[in-house]
């Protein structure tokens, strides 16, 4: 199965990236959780720095647009089918960088995508 990547997880309950992981752990959707500290969500590590990630479905972003431009070329190289800018995240100049790489563009939220069922 395809990976769903989150971009700016943490072990920090109060976050909506914390939430997602755990509902995707919960939804048996494979995934990898990229934050700026190592850690754990409910036996989800939290990898740091950009690592090699193969066969990626979504790439869902937790992390403001000013914080962004480091993230680029990385998700890029991912060739994830699509990103979703969550509320907050959007970000028009990296949307445009998704588009032109052929990679659909979502300003959803991960969360309710995942409760109503359209994830």
């Amino acid at each position: 199965m395809k990976k769903t990547v989150v971009i700016g997880a943490s072990e920090n309950t109060e976050r909506y990236s914390n939430r997602v992981t755990r509902m995707l752990h919960h939804h048996n959707i494979p995934l990898v959780a990229i934050g700026l500290k190592a850690g754990e969500i409910d036996g989800v590590k939290i990898q740091t720095g950009l690592p090699k990630i193969e066969n990626v479905d979504t790439v869902t972003l937790y992390v403001g647009p000013q914080h962004q431009a480091q993230y680029y070329d990385y998700v890029l190289s991912l060739k994830p089918d699509r990103v979703i800018f969550n509320p907050g995240t959007e970000n028009p100049e990296f949307e445009e960088k998704v588009r032109k790489a052929g990679i659909e563009v979502l300003e959803a939220c991960t969360l309710t995508m995942l409760t109503v069922g359209t994830y």
